[in-house]
C-alpha cells in the first residue's frame, strides 16, 4: 500500500499541469505588484522576501561548510543569520552576497517549474526550503513568521484545488521576482544616509570593491531574473 501510494505521489509531481490561460498569468502579477508597491502592503509582504534573503544566507553558509549558528527576523521586517567559521575567504563572501540575490533566484527558479508546467512541485520545494530555515529560527518572532508562510503553503498544497494552487504558485512567482527589485532600492537609500553596516559594505570589507558596485551587481541580478522570469510566465 505504501509503495502504491508512493507511486501516485509521484505520478502526481511527475504530471505536466496544463498551463493557466494569460490572463490569469497577468492577473497573478498584478495582485503580487499590489503587495510590492504600495508602502503600507509592503511593510507586510517584505517579511517573505526577507525570510528569502535570510534563507539566501543561511543554505550558502551551510553549502560552503559554514556551521549556522541561527536566523532572526524582526518586527521592522530586517533579519539576521548568524554562521560560525573563518571570517573571511570565499565562504565568507558568497555566504554574505547570497542574501539579496536569493529572492530573485528562487523567483528565477520558480518561473522555469512553472514555465515547464509543475506548480505544485515548485510549491513542495518552497514548503521543503521554509521547513529547513524554521528549523534554524532563533525568535519568536522569526518562528511566528515562518510558520504562518509554512502553513500556508501547506494548506494550498493539501487541500486546494490545481486551478488555485497553479494561482498561488504564479502569485508567489511574480512576488518574489518584483519584490527582489526594492530592497536593492532600499539597501542604497540606506547607505546614502550614511549607514554602512549593509551586506554591500561587508562585501566590501571582505574583498576591496566599493559597496556600490555590489549594490549595483544585486540590482542587476533582480532585472535580470525579473525579466528571464516574466518571459517564461507569460510565453
Amino acid at each position: 500500500m505504501n509503495v502504491t501510494r508512493l507511486g501516485e505521489l509521484w505520478h502526481k509531481l511527475a504530471a505536466v499541469q496544463h498551463l493557466p490561460p494569460v490572463w490569469l498569468v497577468a492577473v497573478s502579477g498584478l495582485l503580487a505588484l499590489a503587495v510590492v508597491v504600495p508602502r503600507r502592503a509592503w511593510l507586510v509582504s517584505r517579511n517573505v522576501v526577507t525570510i528569502a534573503h535570510e534563507g539566501g544566507h543561511a543554505l550558502v553558509a551551510l553549502v560552503t561548510g559554514r556551521r549556522l549558528a541561527g536566523v532572526r527576523l524582526h518586527r521592522s521586517t530586517a533579519g539576521e543569520t548568524i554562521s560560525a567559521g573563518k571570517p573571511s575567504g570565499p565562504g565568507m563572501m558568497l555566504t554574505t552576497a547570497a542574501g539579496y540575490m536569493a529572492p530573485s533566484l528562487l523567483g528565477l527558479g520558480a518561473a522555469a517549474l512553472l514555465a515547464a508546467g509543475h506548480p505544485i512541485v515548485m510549491l513542495l520545494i518552497s514548503l521543503v526550503l521554509l521547513a529547513g530555515l524554521t528549523l534554524a529560527m532563533r525568535n519568536g518572532y522569526g518562528l511566528a513568521a515562518s510558520a504562518v508562510a509554512g502553513l500556508t503553503l501547506l494548506i494550498v498544497c493539501w487541500l486546494a484545488s490545481p486551478l488555485v494552487q497553479a494561482v498561488f504558485a504564479y502569485s508567489l512567482t511574480w512576488f518574489l521576482l518584483l519584490g527582489a527589485v526594492r530592497p536593492v532600492l532600499e539597501l542604497q537609500r540606506t547607505r546614502r544616509r550614511g549607514v554602512r553596516v549593509t551586506d554591500a559594505d561587508e562585501l566590501a570589507r571582505l574583498t576591496g570593491v566599493p559597496g556600490i558596485v555590489w549594490v549595483g551587481m544585486f540590482g542587476v541580478v533582480a532585472l535580470a531574473a525579473l525579466a528571464f522570469g516574466v518571459g517564461w510566465l507569460v510565453r
